[in-house]
């Protein structure tokens, strides 16, 4: 329900207490929408240095527009989940072209742009144009589901219904911007997932889960189920002292990436077995395994990889790019020059090494 005093509580509490992040001193739509984007399961101290990095190379919406999607890969390169970058740079062409180089003034219109979701078309339109939407990351999420001490599984349908109209019930109409930004960084900072700190809350008065004791006990998640890892085989193939590189499609996990050409071992494969195999379907190249070089253990959102690095030699054939977008023989000092996935990047520095 809507309740005025926990609205004043928490705004003041706000303007004393928030961080200091960069996107916080600028109402500029293009550098709202960077923050936004890059926040998206993201942590805040992780996203600050590629946010500066990446504005110094792109200033304005503009600049990102013209760029080649490899240069704007390259400034992203270690933050991942790249489709975002993807869908930037994709977005910005279809600003300048559709939208006058601006960004639309409202949720509904924000929502159509490549990449742009509910939570953060509510975030743009909220801070930046003053438009009563409200949002719910989550950060957010948690904060209403213990104000209204729901006890159902957050994740489902009805469960997001019910947040949904909360949040909407419970935002300031006249300060959504700054009513939004409080919500997120109350759950940022006090009311964490694990040991929320009530006692710095300062609308724990009216928050129904610490009124039943149950905030630690909400917002109640299903199990998740176990995380498949996967064992994936990678080639460092030298000619001429030049090293083969791919780059992947656009779509798709690390769309547009380069990487050392190979892939998963398939059951009762051998690693050796299955980077012939990989070399041959993706290049129509036979090689011979040498030496394992390195292995590198990476964690994605959905699965977990141990990636297994040999050198390699030429056989017979002539690489072409089967099943990737483009290949190239680089120069091992060359390296640095592409975008690279950061399980990789960690062969390149034992390369450069």
């Amino acid at each position: 329900m809507h309740d005025a005093k926990r609205q004043s509580k928490l705004l003041r509490w706000y303007q004393s207490h928030h961080r200091n992040l960069p996107w916080r001193q600028t109402r500029n739509p293009y550098r709202i929408w960077i923050s936004e984007v890059m926040l998206q399961q993201t942590q805040v101290d992780t996203v600050i240095p590629y946010y500066r990095k990446f504005l110094k190379r792109f200033p304005t919406l503009r600049s990102l527009a013209r760029a080649d999607l490899s240069a704007v890969l390259k400034v992203w390169e270690g933050l991942g989940y790249y489709a975002r970058a993807r869908h930037l740079h994709k977005a910005a062409k279809l600003l300048v072209t559709e939208y006058r180089g601006k960004l639309p003034d409202n949720y509904a219109h924000l929502r159509r742009l490549p990449g742009i979701g509910d939570y953060t078309a509510a975030a743009i339109a909220s801070i930046v144009f003053s438009e009563p939407v409200a949002v719910l990351d989550g950060n957010a999420r948690r904060v209403i589901a213990r104000w209204i001490a729901l006890r159902d599984d957050v994740s489902t349908a009805e469960s997001q219904k019910l947040l949904t109209a909360a949040a909407q019930q419970n935002l300031d109409r006249r300060n959504p911007g700054d009513w939004n930004q409080a919500i997120m960084e109350l759950g940022a900072t006090v009311c964490l997932p694990r040991n929320p700190r009530c006692g710095e809350c300062p609308v724990a008065s009216s928050c129904e889960a610490n009124r039943l004791s149950l905030q630690h006990l909400i917002p109640v998640k299903k199990l998740r189920k176990a995380i498949p890892h996967y064992q994936v085989t990678a080639a460092v193939l030298e000619k001429n002292g030049r090293i083969l590189i791919a780059r992947r499609h656009e779509k798709g996990l690390l769309g547009g990436l380069w990487e050392f050409p190979g892939g998963k071992q398939e059951a009762g494969e051998t690693l050796r077995a299955a980077l012939k195999r990989e070399m041959r379907e993706e290049l129509a190249i036979e090689v011979r395994v040498g030496k394992k070089m390195q292995e590198v253990e990476h964690s994605y959102s959905h699965f977990r990889i141990t990636l297994h690095v040999f050198r390699c030699r030429l056989i017979s054939g002539r690489p072409k790019p089967l099943s990737c977008a483009q290949i190239k023989w680089v120069k091992p000092r060359e390296l640095n020059r592409y975008a690279f996935p950061r399980a990789d990047r960690h062969v390149i520095e034992k390369l450069m090494a």
